[in-house]
């Protein structure tokens, strides 16, 4: 009865941690936990790993891939955020930590936290400096727009251009401007339009929103195909009041999409307007410069330096004839020198002949001279892997006689030599 009574339940190490990670499961099972991130790193399975602390506590937290691949934001150690998940063990370490499925920051929205961090790292990259734009052309001949086929942006921009000039060609590229893969049809529109067509300038469109409907406008991606891109690129999102990563890296910001269409193209009148102006201007200088040339002349036909100059023009048009007439008297000279100087040229040509023969036989004995020489060269024995043994004051050993043994001798190789102490002889 007694030992009944004291019998005790005796748990592994292992059981009472599925004991322990059983009743935390089922009790914690969906909190929301807030606290200061720290000691964040990433595994190379892209897992994320950090601590939840307050001023008394800290709490071990894992996100795991699936998870952590749906952030916008990059978590940053020291800042506030709420995590939400369940509570589970770790048996290897015996420690308690939560499993994070969502994360976000404490006060500041996620996407906003998001778009700071992007315009902060683009902005340290000097992305959005004003020596880095292109100019907008002032007289563009085809326009490209990237933007929803069906959107109300796409009709405005095509209504203003059609109202100012609708001579202007237009190539569109389709593209959703919202939810998820948005970006990425937005990129590839940029980088088709940039490299693959003949357009002068691009325009990436799309009407007002809220920060989730223009997200994709804030995707890296979107931001390095317009830096990228050749051509220049006017960016038309949202409303005058809404500023996008878009925004800051295109070569200029429309505050609209009807906006774009009126700063990429001037009106027909205003055209027409500005080449009148420019033609009446270009009359007035040319009759300008007409009477004063004019006066010019009738000023000076009577007067004695115009009489001076006529003399000396005739003057130079004498000894012009002169000289020619004693070109034609040296040509007569030059029948004489002709034959001869041909007769000479061929001399030359035979001596550069005899020359060149001459040298080539000289180079053709040098040539045996040398190959005999090399094949007699001890150095030619040598490479063929032969050596030669030299005594200490320098004699060639022909002989095992030459030398006795704990002799230093030295053995030149073809690359080097060796110094040998002689251990027998034979």
């Amino acid at each position: 009865m007694r030992n009944t009574e004291f019998q005790r339940k005796i748990y592994s190490v292992s059981e009472l941690s599925f004991e322990i990670r059983e009743m935390l499961e089922r009790r914690f099972i969906d909190i929301w936990v807030e606290g200061e991130l720290s000691n964040c790193k990433s595994s190379t399975a892209g897992h994320l790993y950090f601590t939840l602390k307050d001023d008394r506590a800290q709490l071990p937290a894992v996100c795991f891939r699936n998870a952590a691949r749906l952030l916008r934001f990059r978590p940053e150690n020291g800042k506030v955020f709420r995590a939400r998940g369940r509570v589970s063990t770790y048996e290897g370490r015996g420690e308690y930590q939560l499993i994070v499925e969502v994360l976000e920051p404490a006060g500041l929205g996620a996407l906003q936290l998001a778009f700071e961090q992007l315009k902060e790292k683009l902005e340290k990259e000097g992305l959005f400096r004003p020596e880095r734009k292109r100019p907008i052309p002032a007289f563009p001949r085809k326009i490209g727009i990237v933007t929803s086929p069906k959107s109300a942006a796409l009709r405005d921009i095509l209504t203003v251009l059609k109202r100012r000039h609708n001579a202007v060609n237009v190539l569109i590229f389709p593209a959703e401007v919202q939810g998820e893969g948005a970006s990425l049809q937005v990129m590839e529109g940029i980088d088709y339009l940039s490299r693959s067509t003949d357009v002068d300038v691009i325009v990436v469109a799309r009407g007002g929103g809220s920060m989730e409907d223009l997200w994709p406008f804030n995707e890296e991606r979107v931001a390095r195909a317009i830096v990228r891109s050749p051509k220049p690129v006017i960016s038309a999102v949202g409303h005058e009041v809404d500023f996008t990563i878009c925004d800051f890296v295109a070569d200029l910001r429309a505050p609209t999409p009807s906006a774009a269409a009126e700063i990429v193209i001037k009106s027909k009148d205003e055209l027409a307007g500005r080449v009148q102006q420019a033609e009446r201007r270009l009359v007035s200088a040319v009759r300008y410069r007409l009477n004063r040339l004019q006066n010019f002349w009738a000023s000076k036909i009577g007067s004695r330096g115009f009489v001076v100059a006529e003399t000396r023009i005739r003057r130079m048009i004498q000894r012009v004839d002169d000289l020619t007439f004693r070109i034609e008297q040296s040509g007569r000279a030059g029948a004489f020198i002709r034959p001869r100087t041909h007769r000479l040229a061929i001399c030359e040509q035979r001596l550069v002949i005899a020359v060149q023969q001459r040298l080539r036989k000289w180079h053709q004995a040098f040539g045996r001279i040398a190959h005999t020489l090399d094949a007699l060269s001890p150095l030619a024995v040598l490479e063929r892997g032969y050596a030669i043994c030299l005594a200490a004051d320098g004699r060639v050993v022909r002989s095992a006689d030459a030398v006795e043994v704990d002799q230093i001798v030295k053995v030149k190789l073809h690359q080097g030599s060796l110094s040998a102490r002689v251990t027998a002889k034979e």
